[in-house]
């Protein structure tokens, strides 16, 4: 078999693999962090405002992971906060307030966005001359034209803030925008680490330890 046709193969298999197994991606569309802040939270509690509880755990527990993993204390409000966030303003801030938090992550999504994109046919090149019929149809074959599509894909654009606890000041906020490809813990674990490396170059959190 000669390397194009293991290309021509492999490449579609690898492109649907990627797409089973949950090639998300995620961009940050835009930052803001308070000029006047130039520290970096001690304790951080984590909310991640969904309606699905299991989601809403995976979201907070890889958040408090890769936090922790910068030397900063967090705690995952599910643990303090079970079952449906309270809208009580009051009783969180207690909550936070009995954890020792001097920070607060909230995170929800703002909208899911559809975009449509048109993909042209693409027609391979032929040799100029085949050695045998057979060969020419073998080649025929794997080199047919791929007509043009249309293509959908999916984004989740999620807003994240980070809120000072004693003064309720908002230190830093981010827009951010995934594809919504492959399993739900794929997304967010793609979510996520956008944003805690946004966190980190933007000095919120410490550097990699």
């Amino acid at each position: 078999m000669t390397l194009l046709k293991m290309l021509i193969r492999i490449v579609p298999a690898a492109l649907a693999l990627c797409a089973l197994t949950g090639c998300a991606t995620t961009e940050i569309s835009s930052t803001w962090k308070d000029p006047a802040y130039h520290g970096h939270p001690n304790r951080i509690m984590v909310i991640g405002m969904t309606k699905q509880i299991t989601n809403r755990r995976v979201f907070e527990d890889e958040f408090v992971r890769l936090i922790k993993s910068r030397g900063t204390d967090a705690v995952a409000s599910y643990t303090v906060l079970p079952g449906k966030l309270d809208t009580d303003h009051a009783a969180i801030t207690a909550a936070m307030k009995r954890q020792g938090t001097d920070a607060v992550l909230i995170t929800r999504l703002l909208e899911i966005k559809t975009e449509s994109t048109y993909v042209p046919g693409t027609v391979d090149p032929l040799p100029m001359r085949y050695t045998s019929w057979s060969y020419h149809y073998r080649f025929g074959y794997d080199m047919m034209y791929s007509p043009g599509y249309m293509a959908e894909e999916r984004y989740a654009v999620v807003e994240t803030s980070l809120y000072d606890t004693t003064d309720d000041r908002l230190l830093w906020s981010a827009k951010s925008r995934t594809e919504l490809k492959g399993a739900d813990h794929q997304q967010i674990k793609s979510i996520v680490k956008a944003l805690v490396s946004s966190m980190t170059e933007e000095q919120i959190l410490k550097p990699l330890q």
